[in-house]
């Protein structure tokens, strides 16, 4: 018989990393919290700015571009709350990984953005640092510590 608390050891509290409450970390998380909440609350009030990154294959464009703005200020706001910190830094990171579509139809279609159409010395950075964004969220959350807490092993 399978063991499901085998495969959810990362929701019991003695499982997570123990250094969330450095200052460094503090200061990357908040950085990162900022972030998400002003550009969650760009994705609010202007959301004709974002629609044209939108992959065609996305329903509901508009729809798509208010409810991930209401999840990046939602993230935002968890991230800094203790409870809730840690399941934020994980789906701060998948939310990374979800838009990571409209970065690169941003990038490929050379899409203009507010009249002005942005080169590759911005998208070639911007596609790049896409990976860092999902390390960042995991490690403001206190998912992970590489690279710089000692490594651990689940067993």
């Amino acid at each position: 018989m399978v063991n499901p608390q085998k495969y959810m050891l990362f929701w019991k509290k003695e499982n997570r990393m123990t250094t969330t409450q450095s200052p460094e970390r503090w200061i990357v998380r908040a950085v990162l919290a900022l972030i998400y909440a002003y550009v969650g609350y760009r994705h609010l009030i202007a959301p004709e700015f974002f629609l044209p990154i939108v992959p065609g294959w996305v329903p509901e464009p508009r729809l798509v571009v208010l409810a991930t703005g209401a999840c990046e200020i939602a993230g935002a706001v968890a991230l800094m709350t203790g409870r809730l910190r840690y399941m934020a830094g994980i789906m701060l990171a998948l939310y990374a990984v979800c838009v990571y579509p409209a970065n690169i139809k941003h990038a490929i279609d050379s899409v203009a953005i507010g009249g002005s159409k942005l080169g590759w010395s911005y998208h070639g950075p911007r596609l790049a640092f896409q990976p860092i964004f999902v390390w960042w969220a995991l490690f403001a959350g206190g998912v992970i510590d590489w690279p710089f807490g000692r490594r651990r092993v689940l067993q």
